[in-house]
Order: structure tokens, then sequence, then C-alpha cells
């Protein structure tokens, strides 16, 4: 995973969005596409889809670059957010159309939906999470350190280390609430 990307980066990128430059919208494919594209996977289970979120996301983005905010955060968070979106409206149609055809029930759509959201928006949380706190997560999640192991892989005291490890899954558990990201706003679909 890249480094969170300055305050600075995000707003001279939407810059150069906005006057048309071709070369930033690839600079900007190149350092989130797969960050776009997992997500995108992660909630609809499949490639093809994943990778017509992907393009829709980089052309709204290209069309739109004013829609960024970079007050409300980064622009990785934000193509994070606009993906899990698109993502989830494209899954409630396919469900919605499997429906019809008898092959799932309403409940079904719904309990998928909520499980891909959840799922999404825990990786969305991980991705965008401060690279400290997310470097720490994965020390503990997949080299299984203890906070001490952690604390001397990253340099910090054994203090920081806790408290990184803290903040993050606190971060992470927010996962498992519902929220409002699961539905689009009004006009989204239209949007992308």
């Amino acid at each position: 995973m890249p480094n969170d990307a300055p305050p600075r980066w995000d707003r001279v990128m939407q810059q150069r969005l906005a006057r048309g430059e071709a070369a930033a919208l690839g600079e900007l494919y190149d350092r989130f596409a797969s960050l776009v594209h997992h997500l995108a996977h992660r909630v609809l289970e499949d490639e093809e889809a994943a990778d017509r979120v992907t393009r829709e996301v980089f052309g709204y983005i290209w069309e739109n670059p004013d829609a960024y905010d970079p007050k409300q955060g980064s622009l990785r968070s934000w193509a994070a957010m606009l993906t899990h979106r698109q993502a989830v409206r494209r899954l409630r149609h396919s469900q919605a159309a499997a429906a019809e055809e008898g092959d799932v029930t309403t409940e079904d759509i719904e309990e998928r939906i909520r499980e891909a959201s959840v799922a999404a928006r825990a990786d969305y949380i991980v991705t965008s999470m401060p690279a400290p706190l997310r470097a720490a997560l994965e020390l503990a999640y997949f080299d299984r350190r203890d906070y001490r192991q952690a604390a001397a892989a990253l340099g910090v005291t054994e203090d920081e280390a806790r408290r990184r490890l803290r903040l993050g899954l606190q971060l992470l558990s927010t996962a498992y609430v519902p929220s409002p990201c699961a539905v689009p706003p009004p006009g989204y679909g239209r949007a992308l």
C-alpha cells in the first residue's frame, strides 16, 4: 500500500485534472486503480463488474474533478468512497434483477448488500487510516506480532505501539456499525 498522499498532492492533482491534463488522470490511475478495483471486487465478487466500476469511478473523477473537496479528506478516501457507493449501487441493481427472476428473495438481497458493505467499509477504513496505524495493524494481523514486537519493528515505544493498535482497532470496529454510506445519496447513480 502506498503511503497516504499529502494534502498538497491532492490539491495539485485536482487542479491538474480540472485543467484536463490526461497525464494527471494516468498518474491518479496508477496510484489508486488497485485500491478502487479491490474495493469494487470486494463488494461485487465479480471481476468484470469490478472492472466496470473502476472505469466508472475514474471516468467520474475525470469529468468532475471539482466534486472533490480537499477539506473533506484525501483524494484516496474520496476515490474509495466513490467506489463503495458505485459498487453497492451496481450490486443492488444486479440483485434486484435476480429477485425479479425469482432466484433470490428481498431478504437475501439486503443481507448480501449488508455483508458486502461491511466488508468494503472495513477495507476502506484500513486503506484510509494513517500509515502508522495501518502499519501497526498489518504487523499484528498479518505477521502475528504482539505490541512489543510491533514496537520494535516500527521503532516506537511499547506505549506508542499499543496506542496505534488500539486506535486502529477502534477505527476498524466502526465498519460493523450500520452506516449511511451503504446507500448512495439521491441522484448518485446519475452522476456516475
